[in-house]
């Protein structure tokens, strides 16, 4: 592929539609940017020999131009000297001169063509170079984070999560067995506090009989009165 060619393919391409089919964007931006410098060095190299070229072709025309304008006062000479066959002879090596000159006009239009639409296209792929390098630390972030949300997802949805899982429930239902076991040793049995905890109870029961006991006692005793 040619340096135009590939240059106008890179200026044209629609870099997300280029990431968006791509397998690794991370790999592929790389890739484009690496691809946008190269062809910016070979079309700014293209572009110097292209210069060089018009520097030529001008130094050309203007040697032309006064080598017609020499052969013009010499035609001029001879005819002042009525010698019409040197004037003639004259004549025709400037039409010669002028020829070539307008030959290396019309290629020099064509080289300024070129030159002009060359910076123009430099101008989009610097552009487009900018953006991507722009954008190159985004895409990687982004790469890096889905791969690492693909694999929790792989490893969520793999069966080695639900055996895993099982096991730890079987674990706790062993352990809550165990604390049932520990319970009916216990059961019936009274601890300390357990024991004071009754009598405290029965104090206030006893407590409470007395006073009903006052307060019935005491009613017949008002009743005689």
């Amino acid at each position: 592929m040619g340096i135009f060619s590939r240059f106008t393919d890179i200026v044209n391409s629609n870099i997300n539609a280029i990431l968006d089919k791509a397998e690794d964007p991370e790999k592929m931006v790389r890739l484009i940017i690496q691809e946008m410098e190269d062809t910016l060095v070979e079309v700014r190299s293209a572009s110097a020999k292209t210069l060089a070229n018009k520097k030529e072709i001008s130094t050309q025309i203007n040697k032309l131009q006064n080598e017609a304008l020499d052969w013009k006062a010499k035609a001029e000479l001879a005819i002042s000297k009525d010698r019409e066959d040197l004037a003639r002879a004259a004549l025709q090596e400037k039409k010669k001169c002028d020829d070539h000159a307008n030959v290396l006009i019309n290629e020099l239009k064509l080289v300024d063509e070129q030159i002009s639409k060359l910076q123009n296209e430099v101008g989009q792929l610097q552009d487009k170079l900018a953006d991507a390098k722009t954008r190159q630390k985004a895409i990687i972030l982004r790469q890096k984070t889905v791969s690492s949300r693909l694999e929790v997802k792989k490893t969520l949805d793999s069966t080695k999560v639900d055996a895993a899982m099982g096991r730890f429930e079987q674990y706790e239902r062993k352990i809550d067995d165990l604390e049932s076991m520990v319970d009916a040793y216990d059961l019936g049995k009274k601890t300390l506090a357990d024991e004071f905890a009754e009598l405290e109870s029965d104090q206030d029961i006893d407590n409470e009989l007395a006073a009903l006991k006052k307060k019935v006692q005491g009613k017949p005793a008002a009743a005689k009165k």
